[in-house]
């Protein structure tokens, strides 16, 4: 989507929006809920997409909601697991075990949805 706007002198220009740099810091926060199997399960298959697809350009911040229950309401949080990306902007949030590293990268904005796809 393209959209246009004025500068000062009046000049028509267009916005487009910005691509994420190749090299894009990548700021994520995995929350969980103690240390169970399927939260387990969610940061080992997150790891292993955040190194084959974004190795040395990402932070991985583990948030455990038994120990800290007020981090939840900043990020609007109401299922678990849950990953928010912080950065770059814009903030996006996926839910589940990140089994599927299609669904992690289109959340994440690393790729592209495929349209005409079953699911």
């Amino acid at each position: 989507m393209t959209t246009t706007s004025r500068s000062k002198n009046g000049a028509a220009r267009s916005k487009r929006p910005r691509a994420k740099p190749a090299d894009a810091e990548y700021l994520l926060r995995l929350y969980v809920a103690g240390k169970t199997a399927k939260g387990a399960q969610a940061l080992a298959n997150l790891k292993l997409i955040c190194e084959e697809h974004l190795a040395g350009r990402y932070r991985l911040e583990v948030v455990d909601l038994l120990e800290n229950p007020a981090l939840a309401r900043g990020d609007q949080i109401l299922a678990l697991p849950a990953l928010v990306r912080q950065l770059p902007p814009p903030v996006k949030k996926i839910i589940g075990d990140f089994s599927s590293a299609e669904r992690v990268l289109v959340g994440l904005d690393l790729r592209p949805v495929t349209r005409g796809r079953a699911r």
